[in-house]
């Protein structure tokens, strides 16, 4: 496959979307060769000896062979299946080792809703090499990324930056699988969340819970909050109020009909609660629904 790269012009209406690309590529570099290939732009060129800083997020792929990155602060060794990950205002420098050269596939990126991914507490605390192995998916993204810029028919940015946030999501995914290992552990909660939803009008116990699948209650709660990225109780808290949420929007019930029918015993705990997973009180939140509905049957 020949070597492939592209750099973008945006747009006021690019930015405001969130996440624009403004560039991305492929390229096979052989044992032996140098690096990094000539061709790109001031900025982006750099030198072993100087390094480089971007004022972009970058990630590159790399399917084939091994390197080494090194920030300011260390040195990490790069193999098949890495993701580098660069930083807007961060030097750097990479490059792959003479005897195995490498394949990358890369993207750069800004913007406020790139920000806002950045500073989640995976991708704020990752260092700048992930490894998630070699996938095939993560391939087929990357080459369709690059098929749409290749054509810049109307709306590619917005799909690019769609493909972009799948990536992230992606390894995000890989890496959070890594601590399930045990398909045992596994199973009891996807078991547990089946029976977290079938109970939404119940206060249900969870220690109970935990020992119906015969787990301890202090390693389900563990690894339940790891796997959901909520406990257990807040997760069922969380289901009963956006169901709560249904039936005032899409039923005749009272907000206290709608609080018995979901299990509470005082509907002093049902708007506590109600208001600080929303941030409205059910009575304001039915008052908004009123007065959308209102909106729409004028118009």
């Amino acid at each position: 496959m020949a070597n492939y790269f592209k750099y973008l012009t945006h747009n006021q209406a690019n930015e405001d979307w969130g996440l624009f690309i403004n560039v991305a590529g492929y390229a096979s570099i052989p044992s032996g060769s140098i690096y990094p290939p000539k061709g790109h732009p001031f900025g982006y060129e750099f030198s072993w000896e100087k390094g480089r800083v971007l004022h972009e997020y970058q990630i590159i792929y790399i399917t084939e062979g091994e390197g080494i990155i090194e920030t300011k602060d260390e040195t990490i060794p790069i193999k098949k299946g890495s993701i580098i990950v660069i930083r807007p205002d961060m030097w750097h420098r990479y490059k792959p080792l003479k005897k195995t050269g490498w394949h990358e596939s890369y993207i750069g990126f800004n913007g406020t809703f790139a920000d806002s991914i950045f500073n989640h507490s995976f991708f704020s605390t990752e260092p700048p090499v992930i490894q998630v192995g070699y996938h095939e998916s993560i391939i087929e993204v990357f080459l369709e990324l690059i098929n749409l810029i290749r054509d810049e028919k109307p709306g590619y940015h917005e799909m690019c930056s769609g493909l972009v946030i799948y990536i992230l999501g992606k390894i995000l995914s890989i890496k959070k699988k890594e601590d399930f290992n045990n398909k045992s552990i596994e199973s009891i909660i996807q078991n547990a969340c089946i029976i977290i939803r079938n109970n939404l009008n119940a206060n249900l116990n969870i220690e109970d819970l935990a020992s119906d699948l015969n787990i301890s209650y202090s390693l389900f709660r563990k690894v339940f909050k790891k796997y959901m990225g909520l406990s257990p109780a807040q997760y069922h808290q969380s289901l009963r109020i956006q169901q709560a949420k249904y039936l005032l929007s899409n039923s005749n019930m009272s907000i206290k009909e709608t609080a018995f029918n979901m299990g509470f015993c005082s509907i002093y705990y049902f708007s506590k609660l109600f208001k600080e997973k929303t941030g409205m009180t059910p009575a304001s939140f039915c008052k908004s629904i009123n007065a959308k509905f209102e909106e729409r049957e004028s118009v």
